[in-house]
């Protein structure tokens, strides 16, 4: 004998409701999938980043002419946010933002919103 009991039905319906309750918490958890970086790492390695779902903080700032949103940190660090009306109620909060990452040289540092988290008042 190896040592190796096989389970009791009891105990194999206790293993599915547990690892069916581990499931349902991770999903709602707040685990998006995301990898979280600062805003500091995507200004200065965006192209290791390129195509990744990301979760990053920072403000929302934004600019008339030509209308852009975008997320920043202390060291002005951004991020520019997309689509525009899905950040446009945040002007002047910290946020955290989810979404699909792209870095083009032409095109700078691009977040397609997923999900976007108050996280303060605006200032």
């Amino acid at each position: 004998m190896n040592g190796l009991r096989k389970p009791t039905p009891a105990q194999g319906r206790a293993g599915l409701v547990v690892g069916t309750c581990l499931l349902f918490l991770a999903a709602c958890g707040g685990n998006d999938g995301a990898v979280e970086v600062t805003l500091s790492v995507l200004a200065a390695n965006p192209a290791s980043h390129d195509g990744a779902t990301v979760a990053t903080e920072g403000v929302v700032r934004h600019f008339e002419k030509p209308l852009h949103y975008w997320v920043e940190d202390q060291d002005l660090n951004r991020v520019e946010i997309f689509p525009h009306e899905e950040i446009a109620p945040h002007l002047g909060e910290r946020v955290r933002v989810v979404g699909h990452f792209e870095y083009s040289t032409t095109e700078g540092r691009r977040l397609t919103l997923e999900h976007v988290e108050p996280l303060s008042a605006p200032e």
